[in-house]
């Protein structure tokens, strides 16, 4: 490509959008609202997979060890733990420390009561395991190791978690597919009614003898300008919501929402927007113009 025909190109986008400025901002519009929706969606599902996975990460195993047990046995058990394939980490916890950890928790509900004469609490073995959802699994084997009295993981609460969310992310996946498609759709169809207004033009390059691409370039490029600018503009507006909304859950003290920082969620949005909104423009313009070509 030769520098005029490249400069011929760039004046004629610019001069493209500027005649149809109005379908293109009809076409920008639909990008806009179409990607604001699905990066709402993506926002979401981004924080709902991060408080999952921070809730996963709390899930352990408690393996209290049998009073009767001696020294040789708990070491035994703690090295066959440690060494157990489904074991991230292992930590002992003495029966002092427990009580400890009641005094601390209860405050001045225990005032005098002499944890030395009399600790009715077991010590145990806090385990956090590879593959957080293993752990009805392991629990069932760890309970039948030799000094062991019981296994605690929270039966019943800990499944029901991730049921809810298992279901709730698919859901949000679910939602996000439906979205891409939507968008596609509406973007391609805005397009080529853009197209459609401009196929006299098409048809008189064609007919003084324009290659398909020379022609394609000026519409290819004013889909990949409608597409970023559709892209950037959601991403701006999502930014300073979800900034809002981190503020509002500081100052309503909502501390247990561990919500990601924002330019992490920013950094995610751009990665799947900006190509998404660029590239539906440009196949929007390529494909919608396809049969105006065949003169």
């Amino acid at each position: 490509m030769s520098i005029s025909s490249f400069f011929y190109i760039i004046v004629e986008t610019f001069k493209g959008l500027y005649r149809n400025r109005w379908m293109c901002i009809t076409s920008t519009g639909v990008v806009v609202v179409t990607l604001l929706m699905l990066g709402v969606f993506m926002l979401v599902n981004l924080n709902i997979s991060h408080i999952t996975e921070t809730v996963k990460e709390q899930v352990e195993i408690v393996v209290y060890i049998d009073e009767t047990a001696d020294q040789e046995m708990l070491d035994e058990l703690g090295q066959k733990l440690s060494a157990h394939s489904g074991v991230a980490g292992i930590r002992y916890v003495s029966s002092e420390e427990h009580m400890n950890r009641l005094h601390r928790q209860l405050g001045g509900m225990l005032e005098g009561y002499d944890a030395e004469l009399d600790n009715p609490l077991l010590a145990s073995y806090e385990i956090r395991t590879v593959v957080p959802e293993s752990v009805a699994v392991l629990a069932s084997e760890f309970e039948t190791y030799p000094g062991v009295s019981t296994v605690f993981y929270g039966q019943g609460y800990v499944e029901n978690l991730f049921a809810v969310t298992g279901v709730v992310q698919m859901v949000g996946l679910a939602l996000m597919a439906g979205l891409s498609i939507t968008a596609v759709f509406l973007i391609s169809h805005t397009i080529k009614l853009t197209v459609m207004m401009r196929k006299r033009e098409i048809s008189i390059m064609k007919y003084v003898g324009a290659t398909n691409w020379f022609i394609r370039w000026p519409f290819v490029l004013e889909g990949l300008l409608m597409g970023f600018a559709g892209a950037v503009m959601p991403l701006v507006a999502l930014y300073y919501l979800y900034q809002f909304s981190l503020e509002w859950v500081s100052a309503n003290n909502l501390a247990f929402l561990t919500l990601l920082p924002a330019w992490v969620v920013t950094v995610e949005l751009a990665r799947y927007l900006v190509p998404l909104g660029t590239g539906l423009g440009v196949l929007g313009s390529v494909f919608s113009m396809g049969r105006f070509l065949r003169v």
